[in-house]
């Protein structure tokens, strides 16, 4: 936005969003926000679920893939994924915690484990996984189509923007430029992934599945939350901080 006042473009954003519609959408985009630290920054671990959410999405696929590389018997298999799976949701409810990221992890995993039963294939345990992928690829280009970005809306009321910065082309066009770094991370799964799966190389296709999940979403992430720093901001906060220790 400039100093002069909003371009018609801006203005159009801003006149568009009653206070009744930003004020409903702020209350629910608040709720899917990224979580942020003490220092106001994203909190990427925070924002996976922690230590315990990170474990929850590695370990199914591990125990799957050892136990198969191991014993060759697909059923066994399959059986000691979906027990894992459900040993975190049973943690969680002796923490009191919240089981939602648990049952979201055990109904993946029997799904998974469905469609490799159903063809005898190890290598169909990865197959939703890539259909869940691209839904999110399209999801976020279309969100860019919308002048919604996804980043804007993980991002925004970490920054106490809200769902405001919509009203600025620049801040726009920041969280648009994250949002395809985000769609760049879940590209290149396909690109690396999907010729291991149609080649059968299910060893190299489970270790690339596993290293190129969750850390690698929360590497894209941060540098997403990077790239889409307000510029002007962070030099005022540089300035009075330089200012203050002066």
């Amino acid at each position: 936005m400039s100093e002069t006042g909003p371009s018609p473009e801006e203005a159009a954003v801003t006149k568009s969003e009653t206070p009744e519609r930003s004020g409903a959408a702020d209350g629910v985009l608040a709720r899917a926000a990224a979580a942020k630290n003490a220092d106001g920054q994203i909190d990427v671990l925070k924002t996976i679920g922690g230590y315990q959410g990170l474990a929850e999405s590695i370990v199914p696929a591990l125990v799957f893939s050892v136990v198969f590389t191991v014993g060759r018997d697909l059923p066994w298999s399959l059986a000691a994924a979906i027990v894992s799976a459900l040993v975190f949701t049973i943690i969680r409810l002796i923490q009191k915690a919240s089981v939602t990221q648990a049952l979201v992890g055990i109904a993946g995993v029997a799904i998974c484990a469905v469609v490799a039963m159903k063809t005898g294939d190890p290598n169909d345990y990865f197959l939703p996984g890539f259909f869940v992928n691209g839904a999110y690829i399209l999801v976020m280009i279309l969100s860019i189509t919308l002048k919604w970005p996804v980043a804007g809306l993980l991002f925004g009321f970490i920054r106490g923007e809200g769902t405001q910065w919509r009203a600025s082309i620049s801040r726009r066009r920041a969280y648009a430029t994250a949002t395809w770094i985000v769609v760049a991370v879940l590209a290149l799964r396909l690109a690396v992934q999907l010729p291991l799966y149609f080649a059968g190389q299910f060893v190299e296709l489970a270790t690339a599945r596993i290293v190129m999940g969750l850390p690698l979403y929360a590497l894209g992430l941060w540098i997403a939350w990077l790239v889409s720093r307000d510029r002007d901001y962070a030099a005022d906060v540089d300035q009075s901080g330089r200012t203050a220790d002066s």
